[in-house]
């Protein structure tokens, strides 16, 4: 018998395989179309989601920065973005960069309000806040306006420093945009006596400094700051060291005894609510820091423009 396939065999059966090879190609294309298809589903399921985060708290409290910017009454310095603490002709100025949903910046307060508001009431520094909003910028949500802007209502009424400690204390995990509804800044604002007014509740709903933040924050920008919180002792950073010595709140006094050799401590401070500018600290050219504390803190983390 021959070993060879005949021929009509052999062309039915090349048909065949053919017909198989196109059935194979037409299945592979359509499981790819499922699976592309599958992939553009999930993106855009993303997407959405990421909007609506985006978003959040919008509804109770939205970004109006678009007017002109309405500095809060007191402040003072340059487009009067300065918000100070403490006696106008203290000998030093301790300048900070804050933004409320920093988590750092929550150490940083926790760690060393005492030895500030020790060294402010005792003439020996002007404690000058600027306020950022970088965590908005690198999370998403409104919390840092919004609670910059609540801020600024509260020096309005000379209750900026009990109600900024007040903010870090309940301050939010990171992630958690908490502080972009009116009404927990509202409620918070019933830990100051004599914040929650008509007046008071009114200047947050509306956002009346939404636009002065904004400015604020621009500074910051601008400054070539690397984070939150900035700290400058008569311009110089001390945070998270000075020099090769570590921030600690006994290092922060050596610090600012050293800067006030041989000056007087200082007594004018300014009324509650005064618009009048005070003359910068020498060697001050930035803002100041919040009040003192017990450990030292980790370095910044809040990284700006991201």
């Amino acid at each position: 018998m021959s070993d060879k396939i005949p021929e009509g065999n052999r062309s039915a059966r090349e048909r065949l395989a053919q017909q198989r090879e196109r059935e194979k190609g037409r299945e592979k294309r359509r499981r790819t179309l499922i699976v592309a298809s599958a992939v553009v589903g999930v993106l855009g399921l993303a997407a959405v989601v990421g909007l609506i985060a985006a978003n959040a708290g919008k509804d109770d409290g939205g970004d109006s920065a678009s007017g002109p910017a309405v500095a809060p009454s007191g402040a003072i310095g340059e487009a009067a973005l300065t918000l100070p603490v403490g006696a106008a002709d203290a000998p030093s100025a301790l300048t900070i960069w804050e933004d409320f949903r920093c988590p750092v910046c929550a150490q940083f307060e926790t760690a060393f309000r005492d030895t500030i508001t020790e060294l402010a009431d005792d003439g020996q520094v002007r404690v000058e806040y600027h306020l950022a909003t970088i965590i908005d910028g690198n999370l998403g949500g409104t919390g840092s306006l919004r609670a910059a802007n609540a801020a600024a209502c509260a020096q309005d009424v000379g209750k900026f420093a009990p109600y900024h400690d007040v903010l870090f204390s309940n301050q939010p995990p990171e992630p958690d945009d908490a502080f972009a509804k009116n009404s927990r800044l509202i409620e918070l604002a019933g830990e100051v006596e004599g914040l929650d007014t008509p007046g008071f509740r009114s200047c947050v709903e509306d956002g009346d400094h939404d636009s002065w933040v904004k400015k604020s924050d621009t500074a910051f920008r601008e400054g070539g700051f690397q984070g939150t919180p900035t700290v400058l002792l008569n311009g110089e950073s001390v945070f998270p060291s000075k020099g090769e010595e570590q921030i600690s709140p006994e290092n922060l006094k050596k610090w600012v005894a050293e800067a006030n050799k041989g000056k007087k401590p200082g007594t004018a401070t300014p009324a509650e609510g005064s618009t009048t500018s005070s003359t910068p600290a020498e060697g001050s050219d930035a803002p100041s820091a919040p009040d003192g504390g017990a450990s030292t803190p980790a370095a910044p983390s809040s990284a700006a423009g991201s």
